[in-house]
């Protein structure tokens, strides 16, 4: 299998899941003006799976180090494809509230909230079960993230009071999301071999790992999804059909694209981890809430007609979160 063995390369690859991770949201935007995100999420899964088997079948199967991706899963422990696999329908569900979050509050709010507190429990699990990187530099980055965080919210407390009911819900899904999704990456990288080179018997290469998550994304989303589906966050029930009958050429695509472009932050984070550590490489991809609070503001316009004085909040969260990455990217190199 092909992996990275320089640092500087793995903080490329991190870059790129901040971007896959701060942008694929953008594709639900654009389906939910003719698309329920309960529908949009089906597509969404099932491009997750297919991604994560191309790239087992390519970059997993070829290269000198570890073992080919049948090969590695062939040799699997049971304990461990199951918390790989249970990792994907942790964070399948911690997604799905996301997503509802997104489509009630935006982007701006949403992920920075959400994805922000996500990355502080992440960062910190991970560093605790993996320490790599100077553990100062570390949580002074994160604790800037969580400044950050606050400021989003802040920010967001100015803007009009239509809909802040309905708004305050997305705020509170968002919370849960975060939290849950703190935990799933510890799950996934408990299942694999610290070494990616000379890999652990029994214990998962990255390719094979990312397959079994995104398996468990899937088969978990017949019960998350379905739940949703039946008992919406707002609006009425969405009935199974409606995937089918309403769904077009168009729409299924872009789900799935949406879900090919989350899957290869995905599977980038978890290759650089094995340069990075799986703490590092988790915190700077979940710098992924700077991207999509920048969609949100300049692109989808979410604080237009926001009170004066909302825009230097927004360049404080925007300083924070900069400052909070560079911090986490030193904490290897010190």
């Amino acid at each position: 299998m092909t992996v990275v063995e320089s640092y500087a390369v793995a903080v490329a690859l991190c870059v790129v899941t901040m971007i896959c991770w701060g942008s694929w949201a953008n594709t639900q935007k654009l389906a939910s003006k003719a698309w329920r995100f309960e529908l949009f999420y089906w597509d969404y899964a099932i491009g997750v799976l297919l991604f994560a088997l191309a790239l087992a079948f390519t970059l997993g199967s070829t290269g000198t180090a570890g073992r080919s991706f049948l090969a590695d899963l062939a040799q699997a422990d049971g304990a461990n494809l199951r918390s790989a696999f249970l990792g994907g329908a942790v964070f399948n569900l911690s997604n799905i509230l996301l997503v509802a979050a997104i489509d009630i509050a935006g982007m701006a709010v949403a992920f920075p909230i959400g994805v922000g507190l996500a990355l502080v429990l992440g960062v910190i699990t991970n560093y605790l079960a993996s320490p790599v990187g100077n553990a100062t530099l570390l949580f002074v980055g994160v604790g800037c993230v969580v400044a950050a965080i606050l400021l989003s919210a802040l920010a967001y407390s100015r803007l009009p009071a239509q809909g802040q009911r309905t708004m305050g819900k997305g705020i509170a899904l968002s919370v849960v999301a975060g939290f849950l999704m703190g935990f799933f990456y510890r799950f996934v990288a408990a299942s694999m071999s610290a070494d990616f080179i000379n890999l652990e018997a029994g214990k998962l290469g990255p390719y094979t790992a990312i397959v079994l998550f995104s398996a468990g994304l899937l088969a978990s989303n017949f019960v998350w999804n379905s739940l949703v589906m039946l008992r919406p966050f707002v609006g009425e029930p969405v009935p199974f059909g409606d995937y089918f009958s309403k769904g077009t050429p168009q729409l299924h695509l872009i789900g799935i694209l949406g879900g090919a472009i989350w899957n290869l932050g995905m599977s980038l984070s978890i290759i650089a981890a094995g340069a990075a550590g799986f703490a590092i490489s988790y915190g700077l991809g979940q710098g992924a809430t700077l991207v999509a609070a920048l969609w949100g503001v300049f692109v989808w316009k979410e604080f237009k007609g926001a009170p004066a004085g909302t825009g230097r909040l927004l360049t404080l969260m925007f300083v924070a979160f900069v400052v909070g990455l560079s911090l986490i990217v030193a904490a290897r190199l010190v």
